[in-house]
Parts: structure tokens; sequence; C-alpha cells
């Protein structure tokens, strides 16, 4: 049973601590054809879906199949939180100082929006016995935490319950001299002799708590007892009404990493092309479905949480833009589940909007939204028709992006170009998850290696 006898203590330390696609059809002209109201009106109902592969399904979090109800965010409001996010994902990869730190399964999942956090959620149970606790699921992360009574500091109000670790027979608080302490990226301190965690993002949401132990349960027959991740007593931000995070990161304290012996450290996504509907989350070796073409997975030893990759080009209506490998490749490249609109070099995104407004000649181009400046007044009967965006990645690799990764509606009238420049050459490109939609996205880290298939949840 859980021990709370630190608990003032480590009140006292926190208190220190904070003073393809939705397409009617496609040209072979490299141009796809879509409906106005289905791109612009949001679904009412969820159109939830049932996947051969097990696992968690995935949910929008703001999106009619999500179990989180309550307020939702517009899309510049999710877009000024991404950009919370990408500023804070750059600072890690450019100021290493400063980061803070063989079965199968399949997590039903769904798309969710936060600040720093991961937009789509899962379902897990943590405990024993088991208690469901939905989380934004990040692979910019390692560390998992949920929000735990009794909330010494502060938790902000969830969905569901708090966990309670006194209800869980087999939940244990570390102690400062295990090797599991150790491996936090960075500990807060203890309370008496107990490992307590912090972890903070950048738009000052955080989490502090106890480092302990317990039995996760991703699916009723995958089970993994000892799960280390923090047991957070106080927690601030934008993080929703989810119980906590769930980091598909590549560090040591990671989900793919600490269910290694039995996944093998294989795991794979389908986000869905709407928030209406579903996709899913699966680990193991099975994870890997046919028709998947492979990237490399670049190494990169002072960030080891992300999942870095080459990309080399991109193509507009099926013509490939005038723009050199080398300019992706300096500082480089990083695939993300958290990010929402892929982030370019400034003369990649030039080069990109160009071609893709000569391609929208025949709509008229409106004043900027936020960040996107390549905007299109979509209020007319009938279709509409945009030119096809390929992503291009070392081995030859060629991701067509799903028509949700094209545009992006900002109201029931404008939509705009989905991808935005970074402000200079030397940030990090991303590729965001309305750049994944769709896709069956693998990530064989064993193999070190990252791959995509077409339709993967369309």
């Amino acid at each position: 049973m859980a021990n709370h006898s630190y608990l003032f203590l480590a009140l006292l330390l926190f208190s220190s601590l904070f003073n393809r696609s939705i397409v009617f059809g496609a040209n072979t002209d490299g141009y796809r054809v879509l409906s106005v109201q289905s791109l612009l009106l949001p679904a009412e109902s969820c159109k939830s879906k049932e996947y051969k592969r097990p696992g968690l399904k995935i949910i929008h979090k703001h999106g009619p199949c999500s179990p989180i109800t309550g307020q939702k965010a517009t899309t510049l409001e999710i877009i000024q939180r991404d950009e919370s996010r990408v500023n804070w994902i750059q600072s890690q990869l450019t100021d290493d100082s400063s980061r803070l730190n063989v079965q199968d399964i399949t997590l039903p999942a769904h798309l969710g929006t936060s600040l720093r956090t991961s937009n789509y959620i899962v379902t897990v149970g943590f405990g024993t016995p088991k208690k469901e606790m939905t989380l934004e699921f990040d692979t910019g992360s390692d560390l998992t935490w949920i929000q735990c009574q009794p909330c010494a500091g502060s938790c902000y109000p969830q969905q569901q319950p708090i966990f309670n670790p006194s209800d869980s027979s087999s939940y244990l608080n570390l102690s400062c001299s295990s090797t599991q302490c150790s491996q936090l990226s960075l500990a807060a301190g203890c309370s008496s002799s107990t490992c307590i965690y912090f972890t903070a993002y950048g738009d000052g949401s955080n989490s502090t708590g106890f480092f302990a132990n317990d039995t996760l349960s991703l699916t009723q027959s995958d089970v993994f007892p000892s799960f280390l991740f923090g047991c957070g007593q106080q927690n601030t931000g934008l993080f929703g009404n989810t119980a906590g995070l769930l980091g598909l990161g590549q560090g040591v304290l990671s989900l793919v990493s600490q269910t290694a012996s039995k996944m093998g450290r294989v795991f794979s996504y389908c986000l869905p092309p709407t928030s209406s509907s579903t996709g899913y989350l699966t680990l193991g070796p099975n994870a890997i479905p046919s028709g998947i073409e492979f990237t490399p997975l670049i190494t990169n030893a002072s960030s080891p949480t992300f999942y870095f990759l080459n990309m080399t080009g991109m193509r507009v209506g099926g013509q490939a833009l005038p723009i050199p490998a080398s300019t992706f490749a300096s500082p480089g490249t990083i695939i993300d589940s958290g990010t929402v609109i892929s982030r370019l070099p400034p003369s990649a995104y030039t080069a990109l909007r160009s071609a893709f407004r000569q391609g929208m000649s025949n709509y008229a181009l409106l004043s900027p939204a936020s960040i996107f400046d390549t905007c299109y007044d979509f209020s007319g009967p009938g279709n509409i028709t945009v030119p096809t965006i390929t992503l291009s990645f070392e081995g030859g690799v060629d991701v067509e992006v799903d028509f949700s990764g094209i545009i992006v509606p900002v109201n029931q009238t404008v939509g705009c170009l989905a991808f935005a420049g970074n402000a200079n050459a030397g940030i990090w490109t991303i590729i965001g998850n309305r750049q994944q939609r769709t896709f069956d996205v693998v990530y064989d880290v064993a193999g070190g290696r990252v791959g995509f298939g077409p339709g993967g949840c369309s």
C-alpha cells in the first residue's frame, strides 16, 4: 500500500520549487478534390472504428469521440498552444543544459489538444485493482505521470477520479538511493528518503510528485508490474481534463523502453483524419503492418528522447520543389506526435508556399490567420481542388500528405495551408501530427528505422 507519511515534507519541497483521407476523388495531374462541407464543418457524431491489430484506441481530445468533456479549443487557440510546444522543443534541441528531462498490443487512441503535450489521447489502467486513466500520449516525452491524491500541492480538474495510491495494493514509492531514482532526467530532491520527480514544459506547465512504481495495464492481457511513473502532487498547466501524460520517447523511462522485453521497442499508430473518427496505438512486433516503407532513424546522443530522421525534399502537384536536401540536414528533422503543424526551414517553406499558391490561383488569397499566411475563402458550395503535397525522406520514402494535412480549417468558411516556416535556417524541421494523419506510422526503435504506410485508419 502507499505510504504517505512524507506528504508534509513533500509539500514544503513543492512550495520551494514554485515561489489516405477525406477525398472524393484524386486526379492524376497532382490535384485532389474535396467537399467543402466535409472540410469546414465539424462532425457532430463519433465514427469509431475497430482495427484488426490489438491495442489502444486513439481519439482526438476535442472531438465527439473523446471521453474528455468540457470547453473545446478553437483551431487558432490550438495553434497558439502549438507555438509554445514548438518553442519548447527547439529549446531542448539547441540548449542541452536546459533540457528537463515481443508481444503485441493496440490501444484505442483519440485526438486531444493541449499546449505542450500530445493532441491525441489513450486510456490505460493504473494500480491494483485497475483504475482507468485517459492520458495524452507524446513521442517527445519519456516520463509518464498521472495526478495523484491527496494533491499535497494542487491538482487541475480532470475528467476521471484522481488516482489514489492508497487504493492500490501494488503501489510503491521509490527511495532516493534507488537505481530508478538516478534515472530521472531531473529529480526535484528527496522527501525523507522518498524520490521526488519534477518535470516542466515550455509554456510553464509542470508536474511534481513522488517517483513511484505500480502495475500498468494496457490491455487485459498486456499488464506490466512495477512500471515507473510520476505520481503528481503539484500539477499546473494546460493539460485539459486528462489525467496526465504517457511518454513514448526513446529515453530509459519511456513506455517504449520499460516494456522492451515484451514489446521489443516497436510501436505504431494511426492518427485519425478528423476529430470525429478514431485511430490506434499498437506496441509489439506485430505493430508493423504490411506495405510500410522505412527511412533510417538517426541517433542524436545529446537529445535521446526525440525521433530524428533525414528529410530530403518536397513535391507539390507532383512536381519536385527546388529545395536542396542540405536545407533539411542542418540542423535536422524530427517527427513528433505532439506538434500539430509541421515547421519547415524558411527557404523550403517559401518554395512550398509559392508552388501551392500557384496551384490555388483560382481561389482568392485572404489575409493571414495566426501563423498561417496562405488562406482561402471556401464559403461557396461544391468541391474544392487542391494540389497534392509529398514529403520525401532518405531511402526513397515518399509520403503523400492526406488532405487533412494540406488544408487546416480556421473557421467555417476559411481554410489555410497547413504548414509554417521557421524563423531562421538554424531551427529544426518538425514533422507535425497533422501531416501524419491517416498513415500507419511505425517506430521500429530496435531496428533503427521509422516507417510510413498509406491508409492506416482512413
